[in-house]
């Protein structure tokens, strides 16, 4: 696990970002303005195919663990560039490693490719008409949270950066993930899957990047240290009464009332016990159950809901009250109570060393003002099992374009959800720059 370190702490920031991985030996340094100019120039040769890819994987989306289609694609483009290329890791996954010709570091960069159960509304030519069966029923496929651009990107970078091997100060492991939105009922799949399998082993990576598309105007670009996204908890709460007749409540326990309190006092933990000027958190109940008629109250209530924390200690600490809230309000009543709270998402860490140095690299790209700090966002992401392993940045693409106003742009997961093409280049541009810049040194 890496060291988690509070925003406040400017010098341990400042500390971090003097961190430099051993780079090319004295005598072997590349011409680093000449591979930054060679990057932007291949970044135009390449762009039409970026946005064929993108056209193509987008109208033949395939769910996670199923991405079978897409997986033979990206293989055979990074066998075509001559890398070392390894199949059905994780199920589907595809990792292709770039060997430069000049003694380096190694730099891991990452896409995912699943696609979700949604059926198209977006009024594009190269909409999805995929249908499949999903938890028993017919749904449509959709990249509605703009996978397809992710891969493109990555598929475009891997052409840049092979054109210019040979100058390439290091080793450069390109990563496509299956599954990033959850395997399938029943079955292991994503990042977690792909480290056990030793996707981070031989050669493994000093750091690893990934970008996300947002609905922001395209040309934007935004980072956050430490925490950028939430982990993401199931919590599950039984609480067990004693039945008695609706007329007569006195009778019995009720379970109803009981929970309705905890709902409550669980808004407390965020509104007047975590500390959220430090990272904010959210604990929601999305769901209830118990009870079959009107006049019997049960023995049992079941509820079911999500916990998101950006900050390793507050995580715990929230986790702590949950359950001390529960417990203390059911036993108030005469009910006890189960709590369940899963693993879930870890936090989508963004090393801080690592940010504050390459976040020039991303600044320069994408042009003056276009590139800042952007503040933490409450979904979650399984980057962040690589980023355990090793210092990471996942930083995220706009999309929109500039005529559309962010008020009415639709959001990641919408059956209308649409993705600038324009955005394209600067998402290759911002990788293989990060790339060529930490090998660099």
């Amino acid at each position: 696990m890496m060291t988690r370190v509070h925003p406040g702490r400017t010098l341990t920031l400042f500390l971090a970002a003097l961190w430099i991985p051993s780079g090319p030996s004295s005598g072997q340094q590349p011409d680093l303005t000449a591979l930054r100019s060679e990057v932007d120039a291949r970044t135009e040769e390449v762009t039409e195919k970026v946005v064929a890819w993108r056209r193509d994987l987008h109208a033949h989306p395939e769910l996670g663990n199923r991405e079978f289609r897409t997986a033979g694609i990206i293989a055979e483009h990074l066998r075509s560039l001559g890398m070392e290329v390894q199949t059905e890791v994780a199920h589907t996954g595809v990792v292709g490693v770039l060997r430069g010709g000049l003694p380096g570091p190694v730099v891991a960069l990452r896409a995912d490719m699943d696609a979700l159960p949604v059926t198209e509304m977006a009024d594009v030519p190269f909409a999805s008409r995929v249908t499949t069966e999903y938890n028993g029923q017919e749904v449509g496929v959709m990249h509605a949270c703009g996978h397809d651009n992710h891969m493109a990107v990555l598929m475009g970078t891997a052409e840049v950066l092979a054109g210019m091997r040979d100058r390439l100060p290091g080793t450069v492991k390109f990563i496509f993930q299956p599954a990033e939105e959850g395997a399938p009922a029943g079955e292991a799949g994503g990042a977690s899957l792909m480290v056990q399998e030793g996707v981070l082993e031989n050669p493994r990576p000093d750091a690893i990047f990934g970008l996300h598309v947002m609905p922001q105007h395209t040309g934007f670009i935004g980072y956050h240290a430490e925490g950028a996204m939430a982990s993401s908890q199931t919590l599950g709460i039984k609480v067990r009464g004693s039945q008695t007749h609706g007329a007569m409540p006195w009778g019995g326990v009720d379970p109803v009332v009981v929970s309705a309190q905890i709902i409550l006092g669980l808004q407390t933990i965020i509104s007047r016990q975590a500390d959220i000027t430090r990272a904010p958190a959210v604990v929601t109940i999305a769901s209830i159950h118990g009870g079959l008629r009107s006049n019997i109250i049960p023995d049992s209530v079941v509820m079911v809901g999500t916990v998101r924390t950006l900050d390793p200690a507050m995580q715990e600490q929230i986790e702590e009250r949950i359950r001390r809230t529960v417990k203390g309000i059911a036993e108030s009543a005469g009910a006890t109570a189960e709590v369940s709270l899963s693993r879930g998402l870890p936090i989508t860490y963004n090393d801080p060393g690592l940010t504050l140095r390459m976040a020039p690299t991303l600044e320069r790209v994408a042009g003056a003002g276009k590139a800042s700090p952007w503040p933490p966002t409450t979904g979650a992401e399984d980057f962040s099992y690589f980023q355990q392993e090793i210092p990471g940045l996942y930083f995220f693409l706009g999309v929109i374009p500039d005529s559309i106003p962010l008020t009415r742009a639709a959001p990641n997961h919408s059956p209308f959800f649409f993705a600038d093409e324009a955005a394209l280049p600067l998402g290759v541009r911002a990788l293989a720059h990060l790339t060529v810049d930490f090998l660099a040194g």
